[in-house]
């Protein structure tokens, strides 16, 4: 009897950063279109997409349920789609251990802006590892210079965009002054983080003793990845 196997399918991966993008949709129905397109070009059926809402590309796999699921759903043969490569992370070994879970299940990653990923030819794979390299090495340099800047202001007691978690703005409207019980919040993840507990470890934790988020709703692992990252 000759077994027959299911034909090759595409699956899409969105991810943003931020809590706002996500609410907004700004930049996921973007990514979404060109997933949607570059499965077309392919021939295949776009049978899911899966995203990670309010998530940094820096956070561990089992830390992103949509990315962690979108895997889980590729069969030999597929191809797991995604805008641009930095959706898949922004620190190159990690993208690299994804690339190769995933080639591990006979499937392959497909850039829908090319970068490097049509074929895994010396000079294809060349060029992605060196858009990742300088992927992360943009990250790091925005990242450095974001927290310089608002390090300066708060230095100054100046209040810097939305009021960040763990503080407060005085009578003036502008000086930002520590607040205790969120700064107690803090604390505990970074302890937690460090203690090797993953982030709906840490949510859950969070909720049984009883804290809440500024706005009274109950911790979710979203809400922790933003603070444990800042």
């Amino acid at each position: 009897m000759t077994r027959t196997h299911a034909p090759a399918k595409a699956i899409g991966y969105l991810r943003v950063s931020t809590e706002g993008q996500a609410d907004s949709g700004l930049g996921l129905d973007a990514q979404r279109a060109s997933i949607t397109a570059a499965a077309e070009r392919l021939g295949l059926a776009l049978a899911d997409t899966f995203s990670d809402s309010g998530l940094s590309g820096s956070l561990d796999l089992a830390d992103r349920p949509g990315l962690f699921a979108a895997i889980e759903t590729l069969r030999r043969g597929d191809v797991l789609i995604v805008a641009k490569r930095d959706r898949l992370g922004r620190d190159v070994v990690a993208v690299a251990m994804i690339e190769r879970l995933i080639a591990r299940k006979g499937g392959r990653v497909l850039s829908a802006a090319g970068e490097g990923t049509d074929n895994d030819d010396a000079s294809s794979m060349l060029q992605r590892r060196i858009l990742d390299a300088f992927s992360e090495y943009e990250r790091l340099i925005i990242g450095q210079r974001t927290k310089a800047a608002l390090k300066a202001k708060r230095a100054r007691g100046e209040r810097a965009g939305n009021v960040p978690f763990g503080y407060q703005v005085a009578s003036d409207g502008q000086t930002l002054l520590p607040n205790l019980d969120e700064q107690r919040i803090i604390s505990l993840i970074e302890q937690l983080r460090e203690a090797g507990y993953t982030l709906r470890a840490i949510a859950y934790m969070l909720n049984a003793e009883g804290y809440r988020t500024r706005r009274g709703s109950a911790w979710r692992h979203e809400y922790v990845a933003n603070l444990a990252v800042a």
